[in-house]
Protein backbone atom coordinates (compact mmCIF):
# COMPACT_ATOMS: atom_id res chain seq x y z
CA UNK A 1 0.00 0.00 0.00
CA UNK A 2 1.36 3.65 -0.61
CA UNK A 3 2.94 4.99 2.36
CA UNK A 4 3.71 1.35 3.22
CA UNK A 5 6.48 0.46 0.89
CA UNK A 6 8.80 3.03 1.27
CA UNK A 7 9.50 2.73 5.11
CA UNK A 8 13.20 1.44 5.23
CA UNK A 9 12.78 -1.18 8.12
CA UNK A 10 10.09 -3.05 5.56
CA UNK A 11 12.22 -3.77 2.85
CA UNK A 12 13.13 -7.03 3.99
CA UNK A 13 12.10 -10.73 2.23
CA UNK A 14 9.88 -13.36 3.94
CA UNK A 15 9.43 -16.59 2.37
CA UNK A 16 6.36 -19.04 3.88
CA UNK A 17 6.36 -22.57 3.69
CA UNK A 18 6.97 -22.21 -0.50
CA UNK A 19 6.47 -25.20 -2.70
CA UNK A 20 7.19 -25.48 -6.44
CA UNK A 21 5.63 -27.90 -8.24
CA UNK A 22 6.95 -28.48 -12.44
CA UNK A 23 4.58 -31.23 -13.47
CA UNK A 24 5.32 -34.51 -11.01
CA UNK A 25 8.58 -33.03 -10.37
CA UNK A 26 9.11 -30.99 -6.99
CA UNK A 27 12.10 -28.42 -7.08
CA UNK A 28 11.06 -26.88 -4.09
CA UNK A 29 9.51 -28.45 -1.14
CA UNK A 30 8.33 -26.45 2.26
CA UNK A 31 10.92 -23.04 1.69
CA UNK A 32 10.52 -21.04 4.98
CA UNK A 33 13.55 -18.01 5.44
CA UNK A 34 13.78 -14.58 6.55
CA UNK A 35 16.05 -12.01 4.56
CA UNK A 36 16.33 -8.93 6.87
CA UNK A 37 16.55 -5.22 5.29
CA UNK A 38 19.95 -4.05 4.69
CA UNK A 39 21.05 -7.99 5.02
CA UNK A 40 23.33 -9.18 2.57
CA UNK A 41 22.08 -12.84 2.44
CA UNK A 42 23.51 -15.52 0.33
CA UNK A 43 21.82 -19.07 -1.49
CA UNK A 44 24.25 -21.72 -1.67
CA UNK A 45 23.65 -24.62 -2.87
CA UNK A 46 25.11 -26.93 -5.92
CA UNK A 47 23.48 -26.89 -9.68
CA UNK A 48 19.90 -28.11 -9.20
CA UNK A 49 19.58 -27.19 -5.78
CA UNK A 50 16.28 -25.13 -6.25
CA UNK A 51 17.98 -21.65 -5.73
CA UNK A 52 17.07 -19.79 -9.29
CA UNK A 53 13.51 -21.34 -9.25
CA UNK A 54 13.26 -19.77 -5.55
CA UNK A 55 14.91 -15.98 -6.68
CA UNK A 56 12.13 -16.21 -9.51
CA UNK A 57 9.69 -16.49 -7.06
CA UNK A 58 10.75 -14.03 -4.88
CA UNK A 59 11.37 -11.42 -7.87
CA UNK A 60 8.17 -11.93 -9.04
CA UNK A 61 8.94 -13.88 -12.44
CA UNK A 62 7.69 -16.74 -10.80
CA UNK A 63 5.08 -18.25 -8.69
CA UNK A 64 4.99 -20.61 -6.02
CA UNK A 65 2.43 -23.34 -6.43
CA UNK A 66 2.06 -23.00 -2.55
CA UNK A 67 2.55 -20.95 0.10
CA UNK A 68 3.68 -16.81 0.16
CA UNK A 69 6.41 -14.68 -0.64
CA UNK A 70 6.31 -10.90 0.72
CA UNK A 71 8.83 -8.33 -0.32
CA UNK A 72 9.03 -4.56 1.36
CA UNK A 73 5.45 -5.20 2.57
CA UNK A 74 4.04 -6.47 -0.33
CA UNK A 75 2.69 -9.74 -1.28
CA UNK A 76 5.04 -10.87 -4.97
CA UNK A 77 4.42 -11.03 -7.52
CA UNK A 78 3.25 -7.43 -8.28
CA UNK A 79 4.13 -5.55 -11.55
CA UNK A 80 4.39 -2.52 -9.38
CA UNK A 81 7.25 -3.87 -7.94
CA UNK A 82 9.45 -4.14 -10.69
CA UNK A 83 11.11 -0.60 -10.41
CA UNK A 84 12.20 -1.22 -7.10
CA UNK A 85 13.59 -4.81 -7.13
CA UNK A 86 16.90 -4.76 -8.97
CA UNK A 87 17.23 -8.61 -10.58
CA UNK A 88 20.00 -10.20 -12.45
CA UNK A 89 19.06 -13.65 -13.98
CA UNK A 90 21.71 -16.78 -14.50
CA UNK A 91 21.41 -15.86 -18.26
CA UNK A 92 22.09 -12.61 -19.43
CA UNK A 93 18.53 -10.95 -20.62
CA UNK A 94 20.67 -8.41 -23.22
CA UNK A 95 19.63 -6.96 -26.87
CA UNK A 96 22.82 -7.59 -28.87
CA UNK A 97 22.21 -5.98 -31.83
CA UNK A 98 22.78 -2.62 -29.25
CA UNK A 99 25.27 -1.31 -27.89
CA UNK A 100 26.01 -1.48 -24.16
CA UNK A 101 25.19 2.19 -23.65
CA UNK A 102 22.15 1.77 -25.60
CA UNK A 103 21.45 -1.35 -23.45
CA UNK A 104 21.71 0.64 -20.65
CA UNK A 105 19.40 3.32 -22.02
CA UNK A 106 16.39 1.63 -23.06
CA UNK A 107 16.70 -0.07 -19.46
CA UNK A 108 17.02 3.17 -17.40
CA UNK A 109 14.08 4.63 -19.30
CA UNK A 110 11.90 1.04 -18.14
CA UNK A 111 13.04 1.64 -14.22
CA UNK A 112 11.98 5.52 -15.10
CA UNK A 113 15.02 6.78 -14.06
CA UNK A 114 14.73 10.32 -14.74
CA UNK A 115 16.92 11.87 -17.69
CA UNK A 116 18.93 13.78 -15.80
CA UNK A 117 20.19 11.22 -13.54
CA UNK A 118 20.86 8.68 -16.04
CA UNK A 119 24.36 9.73 -17.97
CA UNK A 120 26.28 9.84 -14.70
CA UNK A 121 24.74 6.87 -13.13
CA UNK A 122 25.64 4.94 -16.36
CA UNK A 123 28.60 6.04 -15.88
CA UNK A 124 28.82 4.58 -11.98
CA UNK A 125 27.70 1.38 -12.76
CA UNK A 126 30.02 0.80 -15.75
CA UNK A 127 32.97 2.35 -14.06
CA UNK A 128 31.90 -0.42 -11.34
CA UNK A 129 31.95 -3.36 -13.69
CA UNK A 130 34.79 -2.11 -15.37
CA UNK A 131 33.45 -1.44 -18.84
CA UNK A 132 33.80 1.95 -19.54
CA UNK A 133 35.88 2.02 -22.08
CA UNK A 134 33.57 -0.56 -24.18
CA UNK A 135 30.29 1.39 -23.34
CA UNK A 136 29.80 1.96 -27.24
CA UNK A 137 30.73 -1.62 -28.38
CA UNK A 138 28.01 -3.94 -29.81
CA UNK A 139 26.66 -6.14 -27.59
CA UNK A 140 27.24 -8.90 -29.96
CA UNK A 141 30.95 -8.11 -29.47
CA UNK A 142 31.18 -8.75 -25.63
CA UNK A 143 32.89 -11.49 -24.25
CA UNK A 144 30.79 -14.29 -22.04
CA UNK A 145 32.36 -12.47 -18.99
CA UNK A 146 31.51 -8.92 -20.39
CA UNK A 147 28.26 -9.35 -20.39
CA UNK A 148 27.82 -10.69 -17.04
CA UNK A 149 29.63 -7.66 -15.81
CA UNK A 150 27.01 -5.74 -18.27
CA UNK A 151 23.96 -7.61 -16.54
CA UNK A 152 24.89 -6.48 -13.46
CA UNK A 153 25.22 -2.76 -14.21
CA UNK A 154 21.89 -2.86 -15.13
CA UNK A 155 20.73 -4.42 -12.13
CA UNK A 156 22.44 -1.49 -10.32
CA UNK A 157 21.29 1.04 -12.11
CA UNK A 158 17.86 2.33 -10.77
CA UNK A 159 19.68 2.24 -6.87
CA UNK A 160 16.74 -0.55 -6.39
CA UNK A 161 15.56 -1.02 -2.37
CA UNK A 162 16.00 -4.87 -2.66
CA UNK A 163 18.91 -6.46 -5.05
CA UNK A 164 18.44 -10.23 -6.52
CA UNK A 165 21.51 -11.80 -7.84
CA UNK A 166 21.86 -15.41 -9.59
CA UNK A 167 25.18 -16.14 -9.72
CA UNK A 168 26.33 -12.71 -10.47
CA UNK A 169 30.07 -13.08 -10.64
CA UNK A 170 30.30 -16.20 -12.44
CA UNK A 171 32.98 -15.76 -15.59
CA UNK A 172 34.37 -12.47 -14.01
CA UNK A 173 38.12 -12.57 -12.87
CA UNK A 174 39.48 -12.67 -9.21
CA UNK A 175 40.44 -9.02 -8.71
CA UNK A 176 37.29 -7.63 -10.02
CA UNK A 177 34.93 -10.37 -8.18
CA UNK A 178 36.60 -8.80 -4.97
CA UNK A 179 35.51 -5.31 -5.95
CA UNK A 180 31.91 -6.11 -7.03
CA UNK A 181 31.48 -7.76 -3.39
CA UNK A 182 32.64 -4.79 -2.06
CA UNK A 183 30.31 -2.58 -3.53
CA UNK A 184 27.86 -5.55 -2.61
CA UNK A 185 29.11 -4.60 0.84
CA UNK A 186 28.47 -1.43 1.06
CA UNK A 187 24.89 -1.10 -0.59
CA UNK A 188 23.91 -3.67 2.21
CA UNK A 189 25.32 -0.71 4.79
CA UNK A 190 23.67 1.90 2.99
CA UNK A 191 20.22 0.01 3.20
CA UNK A 192 20.22 -2.05 0.23
CA UNK A 193 18.79 -5.67 1.01
CA UNK A 194 20.86 -8.30 -1.20
CA UNK A 195 20.06 -12.06 -1.53
CA UNK A 196 22.36 -13.54 -3.96
CA UNK A 197 23.03 -16.90 -4.97
CA UNK A 198 26.32 -18.75 -5.07
CA UNK A 199 28.08 -21.99 -4.96
CA UNK A 200 31.44 -20.54 -4.81
CA UNK A 201 32.55 -21.01 -0.81
CA UNK A 202 34.76 -18.17 -0.60
CA UNK A 203 31.80 -15.65 -1.78
CA UNK A 204 29.51 -17.73 0.69
CA UNK A 205 31.90 -16.29 3.74
CA UNK A 206 31.39 -12.64 2.53
CA UNK A 207 27.46 -12.55 3.04
CA UNK A 208 26.06 -11.73 6.75
CA UNK A 209 24.07 -15.06 6.42
CA UNK A 210 23.31 -17.87 4.58
CA UNK A 211 20.85 -20.28 3.66
CA UNK A 212 21.91 -23.92 2.43
CA UNK A 213 19.66 -25.50 -0.08
CA UNK A 214 20.10 -28.78 -0.99
CA UNK A 215 17.57 -31.16 -3.13
CA UNK A 216 14.85 -28.43 -3.17
CA UNK A 217 14.55 -28.13 0.90
CA UNK A 218 16.71 -25.44 2.88
CA UNK A 219 18.69 -27.41 5.22
CA UNK A 220 20.60 -24.60 7.22
CA UNK A 221 20.26 -20.60 7.84
CA UNK A 222 23.03 -18.76 9.73
CA UNK A 223 25.82 -16.63 9.84
CA UNK A 224 29.12 -18.28 8.39
CA UNK A 225 30.32 -18.86 11.85
CA UNK A 226 27.25 -19.87 13.10
CA UNK A 227 27.18 -22.61 10.53
CA UNK A 228 30.84 -23.68 10.81
CA UNK A 229 30.39 -24.11 14.52
CA UNK A 230 27.19 -25.83 14.78
CA UNK A 231 29.06 -28.47 12.55
CA UNK A 232 32.64 -28.02 13.75
CA UNK A 233 33.79 -27.10 10.31
CA UNK A 234 37.08 -25.42 9.76
CA UNK A 235 35.03 -24.26 6.42
CA UNK A 236 31.68 -23.60 5.10
CA UNK A 237 32.53 -26.40 2.08
CA UNK A 238 32.82 -28.91 5.43
CA UNK A 239 29.73 -27.23 6.68
CA UNK A 240 27.56 -27.21 4.31
CA UNK A 241 28.71 -31.45 3.67
CA UNK A 242 28.00 -31.74 7.08
CA UNK A 243 24.21 -30.60 6.92
CA UNK A 244 23.80 -32.40 3.92
CA UNK A 245 24.61 -35.44 5.91
CA UNK A 246 27.82 -36.57 3.65
CA UNK A 247 30.10 -36.22 6.85
CA UNK A 248 29.72 -37.84 9.65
Amino acid sequence: MPGQEGRTEEWGIQVSHVDRRFGKKMVLQDISLEVKPAEVFGLLGPSGSGKTTLVKIIAGIDEATRGTVVVGGVQMPRIDMLGKIGYMAQSDALYTDLTAKENLDFFASLFGLPSKQRKRRIEEVMELVNLTDSMKKLVSAYSGGMKRRLSLAIALLHRPRVLILDEPTVGIDPALRASIWNELRAMGRAGTTILVTTHVMDEAEKCDRLGMLRDGRLIAVGTPDELKAHTHSATIEEAFLAYGGVRG
